[in-house]
């Protein structure tokens, strides 16, 4: 019975065996495939025949430590060498490193440094004590053209004091900047007159000048003397200015700077 049992079974009923899985393999993708390169088509010849004509790129010079050979025709250019600042002389001509200032009191406001031109521009204008770094023949210089015959012409002073300077080395052979300093030395006032006042009566009392103002006096009457001298005069200021320092130089009462020094002294002493 159990024979029959199992034979009329469905086979419906019958557990079915799992199919196995089919593996679909997908196809490979295709390696690509280098294509033959193109055949180059023949370039035109005159394009060839550039690219051949290429020119080679050019040496590197070289350096060489060698001199080269000195052209005869062509003559060297003249190599321009300045004038080191101690050998400049005054209008290239007197030297002033030979010069002595005798007096201890003016020798800090005396300046001679060496110069060929003494033209600063006004470059120590309007700056308090600068004049005594400004060249002392400068200063002369710049004097002289206080007079309303010389205002503003400073080419026209300075031709005349570097001909007075000429005309005073011919006649004393010696340095002009030191006649000229000798001169300055000769007429700077030690003491001149102020005005006191006590319960409004002004009383005259000595003083002292300073060492600044000793020179400043004695440039302007040096100076105006020269112009007093060529004034209604047929000499040329070069002449009156050179022997109103030749003058000062050896003291003689005949100079006006030093008569006006003796002057102001006296009143000075009568005022002590």
């Amino acid at each position: 019975m159990s024979d029959d049992k199992t034979s009329e079974i469905k086979p419906e009923t019958q557990k079915k065996t799992p199919e196995p899985v089919k593996v679909i393999e997908k196809p490979a993708k295709p390696e690509p495939t280098q294509e033959p390169a193109a055949e180059e088509k023949p370039k035109a010849p005159a394009e060839a025949k550039k690219k051949e004509e290429k020119p080679a790129p050019a040496p590197k010079a070289e350096v060489s430590t060698e001199e080269k050979p000195k052209d005869p025709a062509k003559p060297e250019p003249k190599k321009i060498i300045g004038i080191p600042p101690d050998k400049l002389k005054l209008f290239d001509k007197y030297d002033m490193s030979e010069v002595v200032v005798s007096d201890a009191g003016l020798a800090r406001y005396i300046n001679l440094d060496p110069v060929m031109v003494p033209h600063t521009g006004a470059r120590h204008a309007n700056r308090p004590f600068a004049k005594s770094k400004m060249n002392i023949v400068e200063r002369l210089v710049n004097n002289m053209m206080r007079n309303e015959e010389y205002t503003g012409k400073k080419t026209k002073t300075y031709s005349a004091v570097m001909t007075a300077f000429s005309i005073i080395e011919s006649k004393t052979k010696k340095n002009p900047i030191q006649v000229f300093i000798d001169a300055l030395e000769n007429t700077t006032p030690r003491e001149e007159v102020t005005r006191l006042k006590y319960g409004g009566v002004s009383v005259p009392k000595a003083v002292d000048i300073s060492s600044s103002r000793r020179l400043d006096i004695a440039l302007r009457n040096i100076c105006k003397g020269a112009i007093n001298a060529s004034y209604k005069n047929t000499k040329p200021i070069e002449i009156c200015l050179a022997n109103e320092i030749m003058l000062a130089a050896k003291g003689d009462m005949n100079s006006f700077a030093v008569s006006k020094k003796e002057e102001v002294e006296r009143v000075a002493g009568s005022a002590r």
